[in-house]
């Protein structure tokens, strides 16, 4: 068969040109400036002289894979069209690139690839040379692109602190709250550069940054959210109470257990001084969430005292006696008027509520609360009512004598005779009785005494500490800006 073959290339017939015979239309690959990332793909055909000897062929191919310097020693043997190859190949790749490219040449048979490929040294660098040029080309192709991308960001945070302070003159006039004016220009400040960073990356050919960044916005945004939970929640209580003004600083307010004077409202915090003194912050969200007790937006506030006087004595008389003293007092109100109601009935006595209204603006609770009770107790005293304790009732559980002794002058009221009961118990009452009163003439009747320091509020006394205090944290306050104009419209002084 292989003398057919012979047989039949040497019969073919064809025509030489007049020029130098095309022999070679190679398409050996030029020597590519990467030889990290060589194109192993073999031509698609190489052509000889039209009557291609086995020498022919040996010599076509020993030049080509020279030419590569891919091989080692490469070797080319041709026996009736069968091309064996011999040598040492640098990669797997270039082995069967040499195949590939034999297989493809005119009149080969078949290839019988003999060729070892180069053992790798442990210690090659070679690859992270090759990375290292790549990034390096990467890099400087991509120069320009980076110049026009930055040049356009630059555009965009211009637009964007433009388009703030647009937005800011905006809310500023619409908005009651600085802060709440504040976060939407930051907002909108945002969206503007986000959506222009976004297009210059696009621009610049940076489609694949573009994608991530849109991509990763979303991703960072819940990241924070889940990291800084607690620090968003009072973020966000801070504009609620920004925008709905619960209280205004200097209020006396009262946030579940806790009472003081508003000093400031940060981002973090609500600070607060105690009526002890005492600096209070509570953080935002719990202000918020909790039930807030403002004892300053309505100033006028309503004390409340319980007396209980005897059974013997006429309520309605007792009633006017304190009524009298409420009226005349220079911190009761006249308007809502001061009221003395019976109440309930007690063990050993008829118990009185009596109500009167003040201006904690300008009166202190505590101590108008005191004055009253000072009063009325000598006002009542003076009139002869009795202030009884709380009865008693002693069960002896076997008879015990008794001897009564003669009364004494001080006492104002007979004492009632013991009754023995014989069943092994007895029982002993005894109708209270009235202390005795010195001399009335003694008791200061003025409307605040020494002791009681005035009656003037604390609320100044309270700020003047403030403002000598240190501040336990900074911050910007969020109600430092607002203007106080306290409507005393439909609030009665006290008559002179």
């Amino acid at each position: 068969m292989l003398f057919g073959l012979a047989v039949h290339r040497e019969g073919w017939s064809l025509r030489l040109a007049a020029q130098d015979p095309p022999a070679v239309e190679e398409s050996a690959p030029a020597k590519p400036e990467d030889k990290g990332e060589e194109k192993l793909a073999a031509p698609v055909k190489v052509e000889v002289e039209p009557i291609a000897e086995d020498r022919q062929i040996e010599r076509r191919l020993l030049r080509i894979l020279t030419a590569t310097e891919w091989f080692t020693e490469p070797d080319v043997r041709v026996d009736e069209g069968v091309v064996f190859l011999a040598g040492m190949a640098r990669r797997e790749e270039h082995k069967n690139w040499a195949s590939e490219l034999a297989q493809k040449t005119q009149d080969v048979v078949a290839v019988v690839n003999r060729m070892s490929v180069q053992a790798s040294p442990l210690w090659d660098l070679r690859p992270a040379w090759r990375e290292a040029e790549d990034l390096g080309r990467n890099l400087i192709r991509s120069v320009p692109l980076m110049l026009l991308a930055l040049g356009l960001i630059l555009l965009t945070w211009l637009l964007a602190g433009i388009s703030h302070r647009l937005a800011r003159f905006t809310f500023d006039s619409k908005l009651r709250s600085p802060l709440l004016a504040e976060v939407a220009a930051r907002g909108i400040t945002l969206l503007v550069f986000v959506i222009g960073l976004y297009v210059s990356l696009r621009i610049s050919g940076l489609t694949q940054i573009a994608a991530t960044l849109l991509g990763g916005t979303g991703l960072i945004g819940l990241i924070i959210g889940i990291a800084f939970r607690d620090i968003a929640e009072n973020f966000l209580a801070s504009v609620l109470i920004s925008v709905q003004r619960p209280f205004s600083l200097g209020d006396l307010i009262e946030v579940g257990a806790n009472m003081g004077f508003v000093q400031s409202v940060t981002m973090r915090g609500t600070l607060m001084m105690t009526l002890e003194g005492n600096h209070l912050q509570i953080p935002n969200s719990i202000v918020y969430k909790s039930i807030i007790r403002n004892l300053t937006s309505n100033p006028n506030v309503r004390l409340q005292i319980d007396i209980g006087i005897g059974y013997d004595d006429s309520i309605s008389n007792v009633q006017q006696v304190i009524l009298k003293v409420l009226q005349e007092h220079e911190a009761v109100l006249d308007n809502p008027e001061p009221m003395v109601l019976a109440d309930t009935f007690g063990t050993s006595s008829v118990n009185l509520r009596c109500y009167a209204w003040i201006d904690t603006s300008k009166h202190s609770g505590l101590r108008v609360r005191s004055s009253l009770l000072r009063l009325i107790k000598q006002a009542i005293q003076d009139e002869g009512v009795s202030i009884p304790d709380g009865a008693r009732e002693v069960i002896f559980p076997r008879e015990i004598p008794i001897r009564i002794l003669d009364p004494q002058p001080a006492v104002a009221h007979e004492t009632k005779a013991a009754t023995m009961l014989y069943d092994g118990s007895s029982t002993a009452s005894a109708k209270p009785i009235v202390a005795p009163t010195a001399n009335s003439d003694d008791e200061r009747r003025e409307a605040a005494t020494e002791a009681e320091a005035g009656l003037v509020s604390e609320a100044e006394e309270i700020k003047e500490q403030a403002r000598n205090a240190r501040k336990p944290e900074g911050g910007e306050n969020i109600l430092a800006t607002e203007v106080e104009t306290p409507d005393d419209e439909g609030v009665d002084e006290k008559k002179q």
